[in-house]
């Protein structure tokens, strides 16, 4: 009776061991269907979830931080057409985009439109001076009215800049740069940046993702419409992905990331580099791909933003956008810092840039589970271009044509401590607290089945020998 008793009891703990690791295998994919749920229903644009609070308020405060190239040998370069040498001068720093979004508006096709205020605060603790610190910089109007003016009527455009004492460089103080100053060629208002404050970015239209996850803040339409109108180019001119401060959830490493940045006015893409820590919470790095600025010749998708083969060598030169097409013909070009990814040329023809990846590079830190960017870097560098000319008196050494670097901005922000821990608890501890439930039942399950049934094999044989 003892030996019958002791092999049921084994067999009932072989079943309950059974029952666990079975319990344990089926929570894993149903606990993970509910995780699933949750997010996907948190992640959609609507009032009442996650995503709708962190989207329609300010978020996590974002900064601008400048860095100048400060003109060492003006007189040289005009006198004797010496190759300019610069000094990077910075960062001079202020606080951006802390302001909602306005304007919101729920539409019939699952979208979302709204405007962005922008603005500019000078945050002093983090700049390595005031905005009253003065650089030599090209002079804007200058090198807008060689490039806008037609060349047979350059004599003209001479005898306006002796008139007004203009230069090819002028000094100027970091805010006048920036944001805006009364200058005397254009006898206008004119800035790096004017006008900004007070101004919006928008308008843009966004899916909310309520029928469809993947497509959550996905751009729908920016200023009204569904395509630019800047590369006449059906395959340039499309507005690809989100705005980078989210994507749909669930990110695969292996798919890049898109999405659309008005500042360059084109869509790009950001490749998978590495998993990182950041406060905690496993996030994924994407860096912006490096052939986003390749030539032609290297990456044939770019031939369409190629306008101008004169200074682009033919559109063999890489590193650089020329984004005139939509300044109002203004010869602005964009590239990454110090020409970072650039050909040789544009680093030789400027002296004192010293291109890095870790310091003049792009990339998202993203939180994989609900696509929210918790991290990011956006560096761009804007570049005036400008070449000889025989009636232009201060043009007239000027042996070649140069992109020259005016000044490259580093837009950053990431997640404070209290963001993190309200991750960490709202999302990862659950997500943890189901990883360890579903393998502590599994393995506990395991190990009572197989001891049970040793045991059970053990008492048998036992008994067989007995008998």
């Amino acid at each position: 009776m003892g030996c019958c008793n002791r092999r049921c009891g084994l067999i009932a703990g072989a079943v309950f061991g059974a029952v666990l690791a079975v319990l344990g295998g089926v929570l894993l994919p149903v606990g993970n269907s509910i995780v699933r749920t949750t997010v996907e229903t948190e992640a959609v644009i609507e009032p009442g979830t996650t995503a709708y609070d962190n989207w329609v308020a300010g978020g996590v405060l974002v900064y601008r931080q400048f860095w100048f190239f400060d003109v060492q040998n003006a007189e040289e370069v005009v006198k004797s057409g010496a190759t300019p040498v610069v000094m990077e001068k910075g960062p001079y720093t202020y606080k951006t985009r802390y302001l909602a979004k306005d304007n919101i508006t729920f539409n019939a096709n699952m979208t979302a439109s709204f405007v962005l205020p922008v603005g500019a605060i000078f945050d002093p603790s983090m700049s390595v001076g005031t905005e009253e610190d003065r650089v030599t910089s090209l002079n804007l109007a200058v090198v807008a009215a060689y490039s806008v003016v037609p060349t047979l009527l350059h004599s003209m455009l001479e005898a306006i800049m002796v008139a007004t004492n203009s230069s090819l460089f002028q000094y100027r103080s970091v805010k006048e740069l920036l944001w805006g100053y009364n200058d005397p060629l254009f006898k206008s208002q004119l800035g790096l940046f004017f006008p900004y404050n007070g101004t919006y970015e928008g308008s843009f239209n966004v899916y909310t993702g309520k029928d469809d996850i993947s497509k959550v803040g996905i751009i729908d339409r920016w200023r009204g419409e569904r395509s630019l109108h800047f590369w006449d180019d059906k395959y340039c001119d499309m507005i690809n992905g989100t705005d980078a401060s989210s994507f749909a959830p669930f990110v695969d490493k292996k798919t890049p990331l898109y999405f659309f940045s008005s500042d360059i006015c084109r869509s790009v893409s950001a490749g998978f580099e590495e998993s990182l820590d950041l406060k905690g919470i496993e996030v994924y790095r994407f860096a912006l791909q490096q052939d986003t600025l390749a030539s032609p010749t290297v990456n044939p998708d770019n031939r369409c933003f190629c306008k101008d083969n004169k200074t682009t060598r033919n559109c063999t030169l890489a590193g650089v956008l020329d984004i005139s097409t939509c300044q109002d013909g203004k010869p602005i070009f964009i590239s990454l810092p110090h020409f970072l990814y650039g050909s040789d040329y544009l680093r030789e023809a400027v002296k004192g840039l010293h291109p890095s990846k870790e310091h003049h590079d792009t990339f998202l830190d993203v939180e994989p589970t609900t696509g929210f960017t918790l991290r990011f870097a956006k560096r761009i560098q804007v570049n005036m271009v400008y070449g000889p000319s025989k009636d232009i008196t201060v043009l007239q050494k000027v042996k070649d044509y140069t992109i020259f670097p005016l000044v490259w901005m580093n837009e950053t922000a990431a997640l404070d401590d209290e963001a993190a821990e309200m991750i960490k608890g709202e999302l990862m501890s659950r997500l943890q607290m189901l990883d360890i439930l579903w393998k502590a039942l599994l393995g506990t399950g395991v190990a009572i089945f197989l001891v049970c049934s040793i045991s059970y094999c053990v008492v048998r044989s036992n008994q067989s020998k007995v008998a």
